[in-house]
């Protein structure tokens, strides 16, 4: 009886988790399409609301959690729902200050920021930094001349305190970026190989979104940067499903065995 009981339970747990991701997976795409269509509030809530859902399913039903990805998901979905909120708030003069972007944009910043120390932490940096230095230069200088050339698109529209939180911005998420790619050079595994995958999503749907808001008028930059956003998060949930492992080697060297004929 207790056997029979235990299979129910398990079997209702396996359909509720099931029902979430289905749930979650339904709220992407009609944030997808709402962005897409340029209805920008409504999808602002949509996008509210999933990630909510994301984080809550992810603390209570997730086999394998992160101090450090739970903080991350809770600093970035405050910030969005404090940019769904923006929506109804009295609009901001010219000489105004924004307390909500500057809010909003500083917790999003936030937020990367503590998925970067939390790939840091589990590198050994001494190691890295004696393997891979040149790779790291490059990525550094890549890394400034991409940070500056994007954020210079925004120079002619931004103050300059929003073009300063614009430039940081923008810096903390390819610096992001550059973190996971050393840490899939270090590590060389499935974990790794998706964070980078989702940071890639990631860089590329914040930047889309930066030319959608400032530089181009093309509402399809809508539906591709809220598809990019959406699949980020699908691979940084399918990473954090995996536990931090020590480094696979790219190749095993084993000596050949000549069989004698």
């Amino acid at each position: 009886m207790f056997i029979f009981a235990s299979i129910i339970k398990g079997s209702i747990i396996m359909l509720l988790n099931r029902t979430i991701k289905i749930i979650l997976l339904l709220l992407g795409g009609v944030y997808i399409s709402l962005q897409g269509l340029t209805l920008e509030v409504e999808g602002a809530y949509v996008s509210a609301i999933a990630l909510v859902l994301f984080t809550i399913f992810y603390i209570g039903r997730s086999k394998v959690r992160s101090k450090f990805f739970i903080t991350f998901l809770i600093t970035f979905t405050l910030a969005q729902v404090l940019g769904a909120i923006s929506w109804h708030t009295p609009e901001v003069k010219a000489d105004e200050v924004d307390y909500l972007y500057f809010v909003s944009n500083m917790l999003y910043i936030v937020s990367y920021v503590l998925l970067i120390l939390k790939t840091i932490r589990q590198l050994r940096l001494r190691t890295i930094f004696s393997e891979l230095t040149i790779p790291i230069l490059v990525l550094v200088v890549l890394d400034i001349f991409c940070v500056s050339l994007i954020s210079n698109t925004t120079e002619g529209v931004l103050t300059t305190s929003q073009y300063i939180l614009e430039y940081t911005y923008n810096g903390v998420v390819m610096a992001l970026l550059s973190i996971a790619l050393i840490d899939y050079m270090y590590r060389n595994n499935s974990k790794s190989m998706l964070f980078l995958l989702a940071t890639i999503f990631l860089t590329f749907s914040e930047i889309i979104q930066l030319a959608y808001f400032y530089i181009l008028n093309d509402d399809s930059l809508g539906y591709i940067y809220a598809f990019f956003l959406v699949i980020a998060f699908v691979f940084l949930y399918a990473q954090s499903q995996y536990k931090v492992t020590e480094p696979i080697a790219a190749y095993i060297d084993e000596p050949l065995e000549v069989e004698n004929t």
